[in-house]
C-alpha cells in the first residue's frame, strides 16, 4: 500500500524517489479509509431520527472528530468503533462498503456523485461551513480532480484496503474459537501480532496536512501534560521519521523530534532537530512572510535561545552562555525586548551561585512585569523566593512573596505557575522542618491537579510539580513509619512517571534514599552499601554523603572521616548550606564514637550557629540532641536535659519518629545519669520516669523496625528493672535484649557505661 500511496498522489513531486515540493501543497485526499468514513456520514445522513437513539446518535457525534481528524486505521478497527457507538449503523456501513468493493468501478463513481445531494434543498443534511461539510467538499474536491488512472488505482486500493478487513475478521473469529482450546493468553498474544502487521501493510504511507497538524499538535499535548498518554520515544520517532520523510520541511515534526529525545536525554539528537527546525522556520518563510525581515531575525535569535537552553539543562554552561551572548546581541540589534528578557532570566539560571545574582532576578523581574510578560514575572518571584530560602529569610516574608505571585497566576489564569507555586511552598516547609505543613502543602496540589483535565480526559498531573509533591510525601510517610503507605505512594509515581521520562529521576532518588534509610535502620549495612551507586548517580553529593554514613556505621573511622572532610569543602564551596550541618554533625558523632567528645563540641556549635543563621529549624533541634548528648558524655546530665527540655518540642510535633524515639532515649539516660546524686525516694522516681520515656522510645523504634536502637533500649530496661528489685520486669526485658543481640552485630561504643 505503500507504493500506491506514491505512485496515485506523489509521482508528479518526486525523482527517483526524492520529494521535490511541499506535499502539504496538497490540504488533502482520498484514502480508502476516508472513503470509508464517508460511506459512515452519508449513512448518518440516510438514516432516520427513530432508528437511531439519541444516545447513540450522541456516541456517533463523539467519535466523528477523531475519525476525521486522525490519521487512517484498518477497516475492522473502524468496524469495531462504530459498532460500539450504534451497531445497527455498523452493519449498514460494512454492506456498503462490500457492494462498493465487490462491486465495479461506477459505484464507487456514482457514490461521490450522490455525495452532493447532501447539500441540496432549502433544509440540507450537512451545512456547507460545517466541520463534517468541509471533509464533504474536500473529498469530493480531490477526487474530482483525480485522472481516470488515479481514479483506478484509488479503486484497486479500496478493494485491497476491504480484504484485508475481511481477512482481519475472520481471523478474529478463528482465534475467538481457538481461545476456547488454548487459553485466552495466547489469543492476545496472536491478536496483538496480527494488527500490527495488517497496519503496517494497509495503513502505511503520507499523513494529509490535517492530519499531520493534529497528530503533532495532540502528541506535544501529551509529552507536556501526561507523558505516559503519548506514544513512547521509538515509537513517536519512528512516525516522526516517516513523515519527515515525505515532507523534510515541516519544521514542526523537527520541534517535536527535539522535544522527544529530550526525553530519553540524548543531546546530539536533540540539538541536531531543534537545529533543524529553526533551518526549516528561516527556509520555508514561515516568519518571514508575516513580519518581513524582522521575521527571519526572529527566527536566530530565537534558535540561540533554545540552543543555549538545551545546553544549560544538559550542564553544559558554558556552550550555553556562548549562545546566549549570541541571543543577546541579535536581540539588542533588533531591539526585541521579550527576547532580552528571556535572555535575562537565563542569565541569572546560568550565574546563579554567584553572590550577586538576586540583583539580576530582581532587575528580572520588574522588566516583566513593565512589559507585561506574567510567566516570566512569576517565575521570577518563584526563584527568588528560593534563593531567600535557602538564605535564611523568615518563612512569613516568603510566604507573603508568594502570594502576590499567586494573584498573578490567578489573574492570567496560570494553572501550570499555580502547581509549581503550591509544589515551592511544600518544598519550603520541609526545609524550615515544618513536616505538617508541607504534607497540607503536597495534598493540596494533589487535590487541585485532581480536579483539572485537560482535553482527551488527559488528567494535567504528570508535571515535575506533582512529582515533587509525591515524592515529598512518600519522603514524609517514610520518616513516620507509615513504609506501606510510601509504597503506595511509589508505585503510583512510578506508573505516573515511566522510568523513560524525564522526570523519572525523582521518584527514583526518592525510592533509593527509603530503601537506603530502611537498611540502616535494620541494621544492614551491605545491603546500605549496595543502594549507595544509584543514589550517588542521580545525586553525587547525596551518595557521597550516604557513603560516609555507611562508613561510620561499619567502624571505618578514618575512611569516613577523609571522605566527610572533602564533601564539607566541596558543600562550602557551593553555598549547600542543609548539607553542610548534616555533614557537621556526622563528623561530630564520628568524634564521640572516637572517644574524642570534646572535639565534637566546636564542631556542633559550628552546626547550630549555621541552623540558627539560616533558619534550619528542625537540624538546629537535633543539632541541640546532638550537643545535650555531648554533655551527658562529658558527665553534665543536668545541664544536658535543661537543652533537651528546649529542643524536644519541635521533634515530637514535626520530626521523623526515629529522631523522636532518640530524644526520648536521651531523655532517660540524662534523668539516669542525673538521678546518681538523688535520695533513694526522688532516684526511684526518677527512675520510673525514665522507664515510662524508655518505653515511648521503644515503641517509636519499632515503628520504623530499628532493632539496633531496641537493643539498646531494653538492656537500659532490664538494667532500670534490676536496680528497682523489678525481676520479673528484668527477665523479659533480658530474653528481648539476648534475642536481638544474637541477631544484630554489635558495633560502637555502649550508650552509657553507668547507672
Amino acid at each position: 500500500m505503500a507504493s500506491v500511496h506514491e505512485s496515485l498522489y506523489f509521482n508528479p513531486m518526486m525523482t527517483n524517489g526524492v520529494v521535490h515540493a511541499n506535499v502539504f501543497g496538497i490540504k488533502d485526499w482520498v484514502t480508502p479509509y476516508k472513503i470509508a468514513v464517508l460511506v459512515l456520514l452519508n449513512e448518518m445522513g440516510r438514516t432516520g431520527e427513530g432508528a437511531v437513539s439519541l444516545m447513540e446518535r450522541r456516541r456517533l457525534n463523539q467519535l466523528l472528530l477523531p475519525l476525521l481528524q486522525g490519521p487512517d486505521i484498518t477497516l475492522s478497527k473502524l468496524y469495531k468503533l462504530i459498532e460500539e457507538s450504534c451497531p445497527q449503523l455498523a452493519n449498514s456501513v460494512q454492506i456498503r462498503i462490500k457492494l462498493m468493493a465487490e462491486g465495479e468501478l461506477k459505484d464507487m463513481e456514482q457514490f461521490f456523485d450522490d455525495l452532493s445531494d447532501s447539500f441540496s434543498g432549502t433544509e440540507p443534511e450537512v451545512h456547507k461551513t460545517s466541520v463534517v461539510g468541509l471533509f464533504l467538499r474536500h473529498m469530493i474536491l480531490a477526487y474530482s480532480k483525480l485522472s481516470f488512472s488515479q481514479v483506478f488505482k484509488l479503486y484497486t486500493a479500496l478493494q485491497q484496503y476491504f480484504q484485508n478487513g475481511e481477512k482481519k475478521t475472520v481471523e478474529d473469529a478463528d482465534m475467538e474459537l481457538t481461545s476456547r482450546e488454548q487459553g485466552e493468553r495466547k489469543m492476545e498474544k496472536e491478536e496483538l501480532d496480527v494488527s500490527i502487521r495488517e497496519e503496517e501493510v494497509s495503513c502505511s504511507g503520507p499523513l494529509s496536512q490535517k492530519q499531520a497538524e493534529f497528530f503533532l499538535s495532540q502528541q506535544a499535548s501529551l509529552l507536556k501534560n501526561d507523558e505516559t498518554k503519548a506514544l513512547t520515544p521509538a515509537s513517536l520517532q519512528k512516525e516522526l521519521n516517516n513523515l519527515l520523510k515525505f515532507n523534510p520541511d515541516f519544521a514542526e515534526a523537527h520541534y517535536l523530534s527535539y522535544l522527544n529525545n529530550l526525553r530519553v536525554q540524548d543531546v546530539f539528537s536533540s540539538t541536531h532537530s531543534l537545529l533543524h527546525y529553526f533551518d526549516r522556520l528561516i527556509l520555508t518563510g514561515a516568519e518571514s512572510k508575516s513580519n518581513g525581515e524582522e521575521g527571519y531575525g526572529r527566527s536566530l535569535r530565537y534558535a540561540a535561545l533554545n540552543l543555549a537552553a538545551l545546553h544549560c539543562r544538559f550542564g553544559h554552561y558554558q556552550q550555553a552562555e556562548l549562545a546566549l551572548q549570541e541571543a543577546i546581541r541579535i536581540a539588542q540589534e533588533s531591539n526585541d525586548h521579550v527576547c532580552l528578557q528571556h535572555c535575562l532570566s537565563w542569565l541569572y539560571v546560568l550565574g546563579q551561585k554567584r553572590s550577586d545574582s538576586y540583583v539580576l532576578l530582581e532587575h528580572s523581574v520588574k522588566k516583566a512585569v513593565h512589559f507585561g510578560l506574567p510567566y516570566l514575572a512569576s517565575l521570577g518571584i518563584q526563584s527568588l523566593v528560593q534563593q531567600r530560602a535557602f538564605a535564611g529569610k523568615t518563612a512569613n516574608k516568603l510566604m507573603d512573596a508568594l502570594k502576590d505571585s499567586d494573584l498573578l497566576h490567578w489573574k492570567h489564569s496560570l494553572s501550570e505557575l499555580i502547581d509549581i507555586s503550591i509544589a515551592q511552598k511544600t518544598a519550603i516547609w520541609r526545609l524550615y522542618g515544618r513536616s505538617t505543613m508541607a504534607l497540607q502543602q503536597a495534598q493540596m496540589l494533589l487535590s487541585m491537579n485532581s480536579l483539572e483535565s485537560v482535553n482527551a480526559g488527559v488528567q494535567q498531573n504528570n508535571t515535575e510539580s506533582f512529582a515533587v509533591a509525591l515524592c515529598h510525601l512518600a519522603e514524609l510517610h517514610a520518616e513516620q513509619g507509615c513504609f506501606a503507605a510510601a509504597s503506595e505512594v511509589l508505585k503510583h509515581l512510578k506508573e505516573r512517571f515511566p522510568p523513560n521520562s524525564q522526570h523519572a529521576q525523582l521518584w527514583m532518588l526518592c525510592d533509593q534514599k527509603i530503601q537506603f534509610d530502611r537498611a540502616m535502620n535494620d541494621g544492614k549495612y551491605h545491603l546500605a552499601d549496595s543502594l549507595v551507586t544509584g543514589i550517588t548517580a542521580l545525586n553525587s553529593i547525596e551518595g557521597v554523603y550516604r557513603k560516609a554514613v555507611v562508613l561510620q556505621a561499619q567502624n571505618q573511622m578514618s575512611e569516613a572521616h577523609q571522605l566527610l572532610q572533602k564533601l564539607l569543602i566541596h558543600c562550602q564551596k557551593i553555598r549547600n548550606t542543609e548539607m553542610v550541618i548534616s555533614v557537621l554533625l556526622s563528623v561530630a558523632e564520628l568524634y564521640w564514637r572516637s572517644s574524642s567528645p570534646t572535639i565534637a563540641l566546636p564542631v556542633l556549635l559550628q552546626a547550630l550557629a549555621l541552623s540558627k543563621e539560616y533558619r534550619l529549624q528542625y537540624l538546629a533541634s537535633e543539632t541541640v540532641l546532638n550537643l545535650a548528648f555531648a554533655q551527658l558524655i562529658l558527665g553534665i546530665p543536668e545541664q544536658a536535659l535543661s537543652l533537651l527540655h528546649m529542643a524536644i518540642e519541635p521533634i515530637l510535633a514535626d520530626g521523623a519518629v526515629l529522631d523522636k524515639g532518640r530524644a526520648m532515649f536521651l531523655v532517660a539516660k540524662c534523668q539516669v545519669a542525673s538521678a546518681a546524686s538523688y535520695d533513694p525516694l526522688k532516684k526511684a522516681e526518677a527512675l520510673e520516669a525514665a522507664i515510662e520515656n524508655l518505653n515511648e522510645a521503644k515503641n517509636y523504634f519499632a515503628k520504623v523496625d530499628c532493632k539496633e536502637q531496641i537493643r539498646d533500649v531494653v538492656y537500659f530496661q532490664a538494667r532500670l528493672y534490676h536496680t528497682l528489685g523489678r525481676t520479673q520486669e528484668r527477665n523479659r526485658c533480658a530474653m528481648l535484649f539476648r534475642q536481638l543481640h544474637q541477631e544484630l552485630p554489635s558495633h560502637g561504643v555502649p550508650l552509657i557505661n553507668h547507672l
